[in-house]
């Protein structure tokens, strides 16, 4: 049984905002932590990537350098603030964390680490990372559910980055299988909760200080977005997009495939559930 079904969570005091920040410019979370926020703004990056610089005993890792824009890459060089830039390290293989690995590593002659089973064919990292592994000071925690070869990265002093698996201005997208999971994302929302961090640093977004206030809070989203589905699913058997129609109103310009593909995915898990059923491409509830 999953942890997070036997506790209450709050609804809407776990979101956290911020003004755009500036683009180009570190900074400083942590006396060790810098953030540097490419300028790829949209409906699914919010303010833009942030790419995060930590300190270590060997010089300072980038995670997830986002953008291949060249003031971008020159933008974290600088704020390496002269200390060596030892390693790239990606949380997951999505076009807004992945596109200047390739090019930063190059440039200064580093690897670019990931996760060992990389969810873009085109990709393999130079490192490959399993769960567990520690690098450059941090620990890697395999989190699956917004994509299949997603990381988290613990510090020793109780600091997450989270990557898209937690942020505290949207919701996360999950995609259906193979490359997402509502089950495996609300089993890595439990181990995220577990490892009691005092702050999550998010790959889009502000920092989240009210860490278990917002895990809490995204997997009540969850179970409400499901309860919702199934309360809302049509009598007759439905394709997705009448599904999406009845379920989602006033959706913004460039979110629709984002939303039918996180109803599929809710969809798989229901029907993993036993709870709706699948005929070609129409969804049914069952009629127990």
């Amino acid at each position: 049984m999953l942890a997070h079904l036997a506790k209450p969570a709050p609804r809407n005091g776990w979101r956290v905002s911020e003004p755009p920040p500036p683009y180009g410019v570190p900074l400083p979370q942590t006396p060790a932590i810098r953030r540097v926020v490419a300028q790829n703004p949209g409906p699914m990056t919010g303010n833009g990537t942030n790419s995060w610089l930590a300190e270590h005993a060997g010089g300072c890792v980038v995670i997830d350098p986002g953008s291949a824009e060249p003031a971008h890459l020159d933008a974290l060089v600088a704020a390496a603030a002269g200390r060596p830039l030892t390693h790239i390290i990606l949380t997951h293989t999505h076009h807004d964390h992945l596109d200047g690995a390739r090019p930063l590593g190059q440039r200064l002659g580093i690897p670019v680490c990931g996760f060992h089973a990389s969810e873009d064919p085109d990709f393999t990292p130079d490192t490959s990372l399993h769960d567990g592994d520690r690098i450059a000071g941090l620990r890697v925690l395999h989190t699956p559910g917004h994509a299949s070869d997603h990381i988290c990265l613990e510090t020793a002093d109780g600091i997450i980055f989270t990557g898209d698996h937690v942020m505290g201005w949207s919701t996360t997208m999950i995609p259906p299988a193979p490359y997402g999971s509502v089950r495996q994302f609300l089993r890595s929302m439990d181990i995220l909760r577990a490892r009691r961090a005092r702050l999550l640093l998010p790959a889009h977004g502000p920092a989240i200080t009210r860490v278990e206030a917002c895990i809490d809070g995204l997997v009540a989203h969850r179970i409400a977005r499901e309860e919702s589905i199934m309360a809302l699913m049509p009598a007759r058997p439905s394709t997705l997009d009448e599904i999406v129609d009845g379920l989602y109103h006033n959706l913004r310009p460039g979110l629709r495939r984002a939303a039918r593909l996180n109803l599929q995915a809710h969809l798989e898990k229901l029907l993993e559930d036993g709870k709706v059923l699948l005929h070609g491409d129409r969804w049914a509830r069952t009629t127990a």
